[in-house]
């Protein structure tokens, strides 16, 4: 109740202030105004629309996807975009009622269009390619390059339609990071390579890096927090199946995400005697921190994780 009386006040100040003047890129002309869920996105829809969009990004940098709580504020952003790119397949768990409540649902594009997905433990297939409406496959697309090599395709497609007097700027700007992440491919595969294979072991706080692990050749053990959401709650059953895991493989690290509660990592940490590597998840730093960009967030998360297996 609390949240539609805020949104109420919200819609009433705005209807009773100035209209606000239209964005203009640095050419001078309109535009485009986007919203990005995440930080991760933000960046990859900066990197294509260039100079000729203005992003803005709902979760704020640090923020946990499967936790975050949009407020009335986030509606209005919403309501306002031209488009907003999502990543779907229910990372974004806030995300239905936002679009409902901003009359946005016209305007979102699902990043995971044309992208095979991992199936959940438990499902028949090993992939599916279902779409963002199916919430049964890995969420976490961003951890392999090669799944934003194809973001970059649907962003590209989305700003040609939405703006074709930019399109030639658009996929110029879509080819030459399509060409940065093929490279940052490249080097995550030389770097891995110095990993022995009988290392390359890989638990974490939950299971997070499922593409990443399918696409360089790791094996995920296990997760401190069962499935995908870093929300989900394991027993004492659980727990006890992965500190026997760790012990039985010789596995020397717990993978960590820096937006995440470590304190059922750092219980099995001090079982097992193992160490704790944090990292980055679903958020980038802050402009000036270690991973202000998707290829630096890449980066720094490859060389953690090649620094405490190999």
């Amino acid at each position: 109740m609390k949240f539609w009386l805020a949104l109420l006040t919200v819609i009433l100040l705005a209807s009773c202030a100035s209209p606000a003047p239209e964005a203009e890129s640095a050419s001078g002309a309109e535009a485009l105004t986007v919203v990005a869920t995440t930080t991760i996105i933000g960046d990859v829809v900066s990197q294509v629309g260039g100079e000729h969009i203005q992003v803005a990004v709902l979760l704020p940098v640090g923020a946990d996807p499967h936790s975050f709580d949009p407020t009335p504020q986030d509606v209005a952003k919403m309501a306002d975009a031209d488009i907003i790119f999502a990543n779907g397949v229910g990372l974004e768990a806030f995300l239905d009622n936002l679009i409902e409540s901003a009359g946005a649902a016209e305007r979102v594009v699902y990043l995971d269009e044309g992208i095979e997905l991992l199936a959940r433990a438990g499902d028949t297939d090993e992939h599916e390619d279902e779409g963002h409406e199916d919430e049964n496959g890995d969420p976490h697309l961003w951890t392999d390059p090669n799944n934003v090599i194809v973001w970059t395709h649907t962003i590209t497609r989305t700003l040609n339609e939405l703006d074709p007097a930019h399109a030639t700027a658009y996929s110029e700007n879509a080819d030459a990071y399509a060409a940065e992440l093929m490279e940052l491919d490249a080097w995550i595969r030389e770097q891995v390579a110095q990993i022995p294979a009988e290392n390359r072991e890989i638990i974490t706080d939950h299971t997070l890096l499922g593409y990443f692990v399918d696409e360089y050749g790791f094996n995920q053990v296990g997760a401190i927090v069962p499935g995908y959401s870093s929300m989900a709650e394991p027993s004492a059953q659980e727990l006890a199946q992965i500190e026997d895991a760790i012990v039985a493989l010789g596995v020397p690290a717990i993978f960590v995400g820096n937006s995440v509660n470590p304190t059922l990592a750092e219980r099995v940490a001090a079982d097992t005697g193992v160490q704790l590597v944090f990292f980055y998840t679903g958020s980038l730093s802050e402009a000036g921190g270690e991973a202000p960009t998707y290829i630096e967030y890449m980066r720094y998360n490859t060389n953690a994780i090649v620094e405490a297996l190999k």
